[in-house]
């Protein structure tokens, strides 16, 4: 594995498990689709962290899940920063009755995806989307799913 993944925490109480596991689960996600990371961040934080960082640079005034910042689309060094709201995906996993380790690597997988050029603002992309969502959390090792 060349480049990084980096876990940050920010605003909150939250660290993420079996992280030399998430990471390599990442890395094969990106390299499945000829990508590699040369330094993406993501930063736990907390509704009120990323309400901040909605408002401040997307002039967006509601709550999300995940705001993905790409810095570069070169598919052979892929910078970025990735926020995700463990509250959002706290309340998410309950809402949607999901184990909140599987609603944590959808979020984090859907950052991933924007990263390599999918989107999700019509219906259409939304499906495919969640698609490929649904592949690669089915990819996840067993020592990740603690």
């Amino acid at each position: 594995m060349s480049g990084k993944i980096n876990f940050y925490y920010e605003d909150t109480d939250f660290e993420i498990l079996n992280s030399i596991f998430v990471q390599k689960w990442l890395f094969d996600v990106l390299e499945s689709k000829s990508y590699q990371p040369s330094k993406i961040n993501y930063i736990f934080c907390s509704d009120v962290y990323l309400l901040k960082i909605n408002l401040q640079f997307l002039n967006h005034d509601y709550y999300t899940d995940i705001i993905t910042f790409p810095y570069s689309s070169n598919p052979k060094g892929l910078v970025s920063d990735i926020f995700v709201s463990i509250d959002r995906v706290r309340e998410n996993a309950t809402n949607f009755d999901h184990s909140f380790t599987d609603e944590l690597h959808r979020v984090m997988v859907h950052g991933i995806l924007h990263l390599i050029g999918f989107d999700d603002h019509a219906d259409e992309d939304k499906t495919l989307m969640r698609k490929m969502e649904d592949y690669y959390l089915n990819l996840r090792p067993n020592s990740i799913l603690n």
